[in-house]
């Protein structure tokens, strides 16, 4: 792809061209064009995102999923040591990457979580196609970079106004990455966008229940199946995306979006300068620096639970919208529970995987803790804002705060590589079937020297 190429700023990419636009950028693509770095955090993103699919299987939401489909396929289903058709199997992996809530998520997409739509297809067709991990890193750019232009132009008003980015943007990122990997002509990948403009759905509404993590299958299948229509000549109108009555004006919500100038990849990369944020805490993400916060507090001045008056958190709007489970009776509640989090946060000086099984629900310390914790809006912070400020009260008066701007594991303050080992092991440990970890581990970790990606299906 010639760095001459460059797409329009925002505001000119809600003319109709946008789709032609980005189709010519994600059919030329190449891995020469992709920074070295860039094709280092799409790496990161693909290996923490097998994890958390691997661990998903054990899941009631992939359960759903995968029993949709009983006959036998040619497509490998993550952990479960079983082949599904293609599409169905896309939609059972897409949906257990995202069961468990675990999976990375980008600001840079209303917070939304890019890569689990798109890793589900690009293992699939990657296995049909005898695909090397180099091509799949490749078209995992080309989508990530496509979220990005779809998401600026209608951000944070569509995700204000209900929808679930993961699902609404994921789908053309899914569309962009099976196009660019099946190596599709730059009209047929246009087609694959506009078809993908028909197929957005997925509510916040749902958030905190087993449709949750559906919407990141749902979006997932749709997205390759966008693509597979286009190679086999299905059309769409040019205008889908970005003109009168198309995929903007009928998903912005109530604004206008976001009007400043961006560059194409190209000369900037979404995925470099924008990022992937990997998640430390296996629950929503705008709970993660209150969380952190949380734990450091009750450590550092030794605050043991029975001790505590009262904890206030301080967050965004965007927190308390998504965050509405004050009570929760199930694990998948008490994902999206401020309360409930915080507290096991204090309780158990952790929010691991185990943090959302029964017995934790029902731990009386921690229910007795979450009584005493609430939630209020920080005016002063963004609607989208991470951050987080966090004051505990213990009986004796004293009060201790701290203020979190960004969770762990940002873009910014990544994870080690020793913590994203350590959380793929803990992740592929839960899965269902028999999981070669510390070869598939190998394998994702130095995935552009994989040469047919069907081989490291066999470990996983």
């Amino acid at each position: 792809m010639s760095t001459a190429h460059t797409l329009a700023n925002v505001s000119e990419l809600r003319t109709p061209q946008l789709a032609d636009d980005l189709a010519a950028f994600v059919a030329d693509l190449s891995g020469d064009d992709v920074p070295d770095s860039g094709q280092r955090l799409a790496e990161r993103a693909i290996l923490d995102t097998v994890g958390v699919t691997l661990a998903g299987t054990a899941t009631a939401a992939a359960d759903a999923a995968f029993g949709t489909s009983l006959e036998e396929g040619e497509t490998t289903v993550l952990g479960r040591d079983e082949t599904r058709p293609l599409s169905d199997a896309v939609f059972a992996n897409g949906t257990a990457g995202h069961a468990l809530d675990f999976d990375d998520v980008a600001l840079a997409v209303m917070d939304g979580h890019p890569s689990v739509p798109m890793v589900a297809p690009l293992l699939a067709i990657g296995e049909r196609e005898q695909a090397s991990g180099s091509d799949l890193v490749t078209a995992f750019v080309a989508g990530f970079e496509t979220q990005w232009h779809v998401a600026q132009p209608i951000s944070p008003d569509h995700y204000e106004a209900g929808w679930h980015a993961t699902s609404t943007v994921g789908v053309f990122g899914a569309a962009a990455a099976v196009a660019n990997l099946l190596g599709l002509s730059k009209a047929e990948t246009a087609h694959a966008l506009n078809i993908a403009a028909s197929m957005p759905a997925g509510l916040k509404r749902n958030f905190g229940s087993a449709t949750k993590p559906i919407h990141a299958g749902q979006a997932a299948r749709s997205g390759t199946t966008a693509a597979l229509l286009a190679a086999e000549g299905a059309t769409a109108d040019s205008a889908a995306i970005a003109g009168d009555r198309g995929f903007f004006d009928l998903y912005r919500g109530d604004g206008e979006g976001d009007d400043g100038t961006r560059v194409e990849p190209g000369s900037e990369w979404a995925i470099v300068e924008d990022g992937i944020d990997v998640k430390r805490y296996p629950c929503c993400y705008y709970t993660h620096a209150a969380i952190h916060a949380a734990i450091g507090l009750a450590a550092d001045h030794d605050v043991a639970p029975d001790e505590i008056d009262a904890i206030g958190v301080f967050a965004s709007q965007g927190a308390a919208d998504a965050l509405h489970h004050d009570d929760p009776d199930t694990g998948l509640e008490a994902k999206f529970s401020m309360p409930y989090l915080i507290a096991h946060a204090v309780v158990h000086g952790d929010v691991e995987l185990a943090a959302f099984d029964d017995e934790r629900l029902e731990d009386r310390t921690v229910q007795s803790v979450r009584e005493r914790v609430s939630l209020a809006v920080d005016e002063d912070r963004s609607y989208d804002s991470n951050g987080a400020r966090v004051e505990i009260t213990t009986r004796d008066g004293e009060t201790y705060e701290r203020n979190r701007d960004q969770p762990p594991g940002t873009h910014e303050d990544p994870l080690s590589i020793e913590q994203l080992h350590e959380k793929f092991r803990m992740c592929a440990d839960r899965a269902v079937g028999d999981v070669d970890v510390e070869g598939a581990l190998a394998d994702l970790d130095s995935l552009r020297s994989v040469d047919d990606v069907s081989e490291l299906l066999e470990r996983l």
